[in-house]
């Protein structure tokens, strides 16, 4: 874990760097001594649209404000809108924004296949168009993708499910219950293939068994147990099925593969109802987003582990990226061959995701500033 506090310390020096720097830049601006021949006007004429897809997921809502107080501290205009996990009112939220004259866009999609249109609308003005931790498909107007390693994500959740069941040297079986994300979100697809891959090899062995049925036989086919719009809910009542339908007669799941924190929350709250309780042989459950309630779940013992995507420095590296294309500089990218979206290779920054515990909460999450103590009742 060490390695991976020092990841977060330096992205946190680069977040603290990013600020002094959008506000030289725009002093340049101002003075009318910077900027590259693609330079436009000052910031305070230059107008960011940023769309979210929700404000009922926490992780949305810090994402969303801190790329609007980065934007804001560096005196752009920013237009800020959560479209409730409705396509159509993202839709015309965007277009609202185009309207308005956006010079950049910043978009997590709800439907990653449903923006087409309107981007069409984005580049017939010229508008520039970053697409937000998920990938925005079938369309080429989309000109940057910044997110973090999502194939990496899925996969430190299946090692950690190996190392946690020890499975190269246990027999097993192991009863399993696997779930993937959303249908409809890009990157739900990556997480699976990452934790698949690991698990499969372990599942074909016979050392882990799915006793409802729900493996998929390959990574293609994650989306047969796929949670729509990442509900909570959702997740709750098909662990309930599951436990209900194929867990009588005393036997007991071990493991829960959830991709994400929303759905492990309902997971916990499914094994909580049926009886489980924290304690040895309290199943292991996997998520992601170090959300609060998920966090304040590890230190009670009803979740293993979550990956934390510090969104902190994805909305500093979307920033400088917005800074960029209004400099007419090059934009920084470090992936340009995975993320194609069915009309391009769309120009990625990744960032790497960490792996939090109950042990490590404190040196990471603390520590780094992204909860205080009292948040998490340490």
């Amino acid at each position: 874990m060490s390695l991976g506090w020092k990841k977060t310390a330096a992205g946190l020096v680069t977040a603290g760097l990013l600020v002094g720097s959008l506000a030289a830049c725009s002093q340049e601006r101002e003075s009318g001594s910077g900027g590259g021949d693609g330079a436009t006007a000052a910031p305070e004429d230059t107008l960011v649209g940023i769309s979210m897809p929700t404000k009922s997921l926490e992780r949305w809502n810090r994402d969303g404000q801190h790329l609007d107080e980065l934007l804001q501290g560096a005196n752009y205009e920013t237009a800020l809108q959560y479209a409730d996990n409705k396509v159509d009112q993202q839709i015309t939220q965007i277009e609202n924004m185009i309207n308005q004259g956006a010079d950049v866009l910043v978009i997590a999609p709800i439907d990653g296949d449903a923006l087409g249109p309107v981007l069409d609308q984005a580049a017939s003005q010229d508008i520039k168009v970053i697409a937000y931790d998920r990938l925005i498909n079938n369309t080429p107007n989309v000109d940057y993708y910044a997110t973090f390693d999502n194939y990496e994500v899925g996969k430190m959740q299946g090692e950690f499910i190996v190392e946690q069941l020890d499975l190269a040297n246990q027999a097993g079986p192991f009863n399993l219950e696997p779930f993937a994300g959303s249908p409809d979100d890009n990157n739900a697809k990556f997480f699976f293939s990452g934790a698949w891959d690991v698990l499969k090899p372990y599942v074909d062995e016979g050392k882990l068994v799915v006793p409802s049925g729900k493996a998929p036989a390959s990574n293609d086919e994650w989306q047969s147990i796929g949670i729509q719009g990442w509900g909570s809910d959702t997740a709750q009542a098909e662990m309930e099925n599951r436990l209900n339908s194929f867990y009588g007669g005393g036997q007991r799941v071990d493991v829960v593969l959830s991709p994400n924190d929303s759905l492990a929350l309902g997971i916990a709250q499914a094994l909580e109802g049926a009886g489980y309780a924290p304690g040895e042989e309290y199943p292991v459950l996997t998520g992601q987003d170090a959300d609060q309630a998920n966090v304040l779940n590890m230190i009670a013992g009803k979740q293993s582990m979550t990956v934390w995507k510090d969104t902190r420095t994805l909305g500093d590296q979307v920033a400088k990226m917005v800074e960029q294309i209004i400099e007419g500089q090059e934009v920084q990218v470090n992936d340009e061959e995975t993320y194609d979206n069915g009309e391009k290779v769309v120009p990625t920054f990744l960032l790497p995701p960490v792996v939090v515990t109950p042990d490590t909460v404190e040196s990471s999450l603390v520590e780094s500033g992204f909860y205080s103590a009292d948040d998490l009742g340490l």
